[in-house]
C-alpha cells in the first residue's frame, strides 16, 4: 500500500441502474485496494443488492446510505431502474436530482479530495465547486458511444445524424446506430422529461465540471475510439481497464422477475429452462458447458463473456447496445441478429445467427477471434494493476 495515497478520500456517485452501480462498485473495490478510502452512495434497498465488502477492506471502503425522497410517479419501494418501467425512470431522475441536499450535507462534515461521479448528477458540480472538490466523470460505458456522440456541447440536430459517421471520426470505422435505435436514442436523449433536465443537458454540465473522465476500457480493445474520445470532449480521458468479475461473492437479495405469460412455462418447460429472477451469469458463463451466449450487448457483459472466450451473437436493444454490436461484428468478434427497418426480427433470424455463430463453417472465423480474446478480457494483472494503478496515479498527482 503507498503511504502517499493513504490520505485520498474519493466519493462514488453512481446512476441508480445496476449496469452503473456495479462497475462504480468494481472501482470502489480496485482503489480501497490501493489504499484509498472510498465512499459509495446509494439508497439502502440498492446497497443491499450489491455485493458484500470484502472483510479486509472494511475500514478503507463504506457504504453511505442515502434516502430516496418520494416523488409522485415514482412506485414505493423503487430506487433503481431494475425496479421499474422505462416509462417511470424519469421520476427516478427526479427523485435522485433531490439528493442535492443530502450530499451537500455529507460534504459539509467530510474531508474529500474527488468526486468520480456518474452522466446523471449534473447537481454535483455547482456544489463540488462550493467545496473547492475535484471531480472525475467515469463512464461505465464502451469508449465507441462517445466518441461516435461527440461533444456534448454540440447538440445533434436530428436523429439521422446518428445513423451515419460523424465528421469527427478520424479513424476508420463502420460503426453507426439504425434507424430504429437512432429515433429511440435521440430522443432519451434530447426529450423533456419529469425530471426537468435531459440526459444530454446532464452529461453537458458533468463533462463541462469534470476534471477528467475515467473510461470502463483500455488501449488494446479501443486505442483509436479513445483517442477520438479525449479529442472532441477535450477533457483528459483516462483508461481504468475492463474491471473483469473476479469470482462472484455471494449477494445479499435477489429481485423477483416480472410473470411470464399465460401457460409460457407449461408449453416451453420440456424444451428448457426459463429463470425470471436473477441468474449466477458469472458462473453460467464459466461453466465448462457454455460455448457462446445471445444476448443484448451491453458492455458489462461483453466483457464477462469473452473473459471466457465465448462466441457473441448479439441482439441489441436500447441504448449503447447498438454501437457495441456494431464494434463487435466491426472486429470479427460477433455475430448479430438481422432485423428489418424498423428493428422488428423473427425466430428464424435469431435462429440463424445462433447457426452461425456456433456451429456452421461460416462463423468459425468469429469462434475463432473470440477464444483469441479471453487473454486479453480475463488479464486481472493488465486491468487491476496497469490501469488501476495508472488512474490511481492520476488521483494522487493533484
Amino acid at each position: 500500500m503507498a503511504a502517499s495515497s493513504k490520505s485520498l478520500h474519493v466519493v462514488m456517485l453512481p446512476w441508480f441502474a445496476f449496469g452503473h452501480m456495479i462497475p462504480f462498485y468494481q472501482l470502489s473495490i480496485a482503489l480501497a485496494k490501493q489504499g484509498i478510502r472510498v465512499s459509495y452512495i446509494s439508497t439502502p434497498k440498492n446497497i443491499t443488492r450489491l455485493p458484500t465488502i470484502p472483510t479486509n477492506l472494511n475500514h478503507l471502503f463504506k457504504f453511505v446510505e442515502f434516502k430516496l425522497p418520494v416523488v409522485d410517479g415514482l412506485p414505493e419501494g423503487a430506487e433503481a431502474t431494475v425496479d421499474i418501467s422505462m416509462e417511470e425512470i424519469q421520476f427516478l431522475k427526479k427523485a435522485y436530482d433531490m439528493l442535492d441536499t443530502q450530499f451537500k450535507s455529507f460534504l459539509s462534515v467530510e474531508s474529500i479530495d474527488w468526486i468520480i461521479q456518474d452522466f446523471a448528477s449534473y447537481w454535483v458540480v455547482d456544489i463540488a465547486k462550493e467545496y473547492g472538490i475535484r471531480q472525475i466523470w467515469f463512464s461505465v460505458f464502451c469508449s465507441v458511444l462517445w466518441a461516435f456522440l461527440g461533444n456534448p456541447n454540440k447538440q445533434r440536430s436530428s436523429w439521422e445524424t446518428l445513423t451515419s459517421q460523424p465528421e469527427w471520426m478520424t479513424i476508420p470505422s463502420t460503426v453507426a446506430f439504425k434507424p430504429f435505435e437512432a429515433k429511440a436514442l435521440f430522443a432519451g436523449a434530447y426529450g423533456k422529461n419529469a425530471s426537468v433536465m435531459t440526459d444530454a443537458e446532464r452529461l453537458k454540465k458533468v463533462v463541462q465540471g469534470c476534471q477528467a473522465i475515467a473510461s470502463k476500457s483500455c488501449i488494446e480493445y479501443e486505442g483509436g475510439y479513445l483517442d477520438v474520445f479525449q479529442t472532441v470532449y477535450e477533457k483528459p480521458v483516462i483508461p481504468v481497464g475492463f474491471l473483469p468479475p473476479v469470482p462472484p461473492e455471494k449477494k445479499k437479495e435477489t429481485s423477483e422477475g416480472v410473470p411470464s405469460p399465460s401457460g409460457f412455462q407449461s408449453r416451453t418447460g420440456h424444451i428448457g429452462m426459463v429463470n425470471l429472477g436473477w441468474v449466477p451469469q458469472l458462473d453460467i458463463l464459466a461453466h465448462p458447458s457454455i460455448g457462446g451466449s445471445l444476448f443484448h450487448s451491453g458492455w458489462g457483459s461483453i466483457i464477462e463473456t469473452l473473459q471466457h472466450g465465448h462466441t457473441l451473437v448479439v441482439l441489441p436493444l436500447v441504448l449503447d447496445q447498438g454501437l457495441n454490436a456494431r464494434l463487435l461484428v466491426e472486429k470479427g468478434l460477433a455475430i448479430e441478429v438481422d432485423r428489418t427497418d424498423d428493428g422488428k426480427f423473427y425466430g428464424e433470424d435469431i435462429a440463424k445467427a445462433l447457426r452461425i455463430g456456433m456451429v456452421n463453417e461460416e462463423g468459425e472465423s468469429v469462434r475463432a477471434k473470440a477464444r483469441e480474446m479471453k487473454p486479453l478480457f480475463s488479464d486481472q494483472e493488465l486491468h487491476y494493476d496497469h490501469y488501476i494503478s495508472g488512474f490511481v496515479h492520476y488521483l494522487k498527482s493533484y
